[in-house]
C-alpha cells in the first residue's frame, strides 16, 4: 500500500484540476519555451533578465504540472451519502451565523487541493472546517480562528452541487 498523501476532492474540483493541467501541458509550456528561445537571442545569458525570468517560470509550470499529476494520481472523489445529509462533511456548504449577533458566512468544505478562500471554499484541515466536520444544523460550535475564538450557530447544510 501506498503512503502517498491523498488528495480529498469533489467531482468538479478533479475536473478543474484536470482543465489546469491540460492547459499547463499543451498551451502554457509551450510559451515559455518560446520565452525561453527568445531570450536565448539577447546574447549573453549571465545578465540575461528575460532569460532568468523565463526559466523560473519554466520551473514554476513544470513543479505544477507535477503537483496537479500527484493530486490527480492520489485523487480521492467525495461521494455524498442520504445518511450524512444533514451533517457537516467534506463536499458540503454550511452557513453559519457568529454568535451573539454576527453576519451569515457560507463554506463549502473541499480538500486541501481545491481550497480557494475567495471562492468560498475552505480547506478540511482549517481550523474552521475541522470544527465544523461532524455537526448538525442549530449546532452551537467554538471555533479557533487567527483573530481568537468564536462562537457560531450552523444555520444551514446543505450539498454543495445544489
Amino acid at each position: 500500500m501506498s503512503n502517498e498523501k491523498q488528495y480529498p476532492m469533489t467531482l468538479a474540483g478533479k475536473e478543474k484540476l484536470e482543465k489546469e493541467l491540460e492547459y499547463l501541458k499543451t498551451e502554457k509550456r509551450k510559451e515559455v519555451v518560446e520565452r525561453i528561445k527568445v531570450a536565448r537571442g539577447f546574447g549573453d545569458l549571465s545578465e540575461n533578465s528575460e532569460y532568468d525570468s523565463a526559466k523560473e517560470e519554466q520551473a514554476f509550470v513544470e513543479g505544477r504540472i507535477s503537483a496537479i499529476e500527484n493530486m490527480l494520481r492520489n485523487a480521492v472523489i467525495i461521494e455524498e451519502s442520504e445518511e450524512d445529509a444533514d451533517i457537516v462533511t467534506l463536499g458540503k456548504a454550511v452557513t453559519f451565523i457568529e454568535l451573539p449577533d454576527g453576519e451569515e458566512e457560507e463554506y463549502v468544505i473541499v480538500g486541501s487541493a481545491e481550497a480557494d478562500p475567495f471562492e468560498g471554499k475552505i480547506s478540511n484541515d482549517s481550523p474552521i472546517a475541522k470544527a465544523l466536520l461532524g455537526h448538525k444544523v442549530g449546532d452551537v460550535v467554538k471555533l479557533t480562528t487567527p483573530g481568537g475564538e468564536m462562537e457560531v450557530k450552523i444555520v444551514a447544510i446543505r450539498s454543495s452541487n445544489d
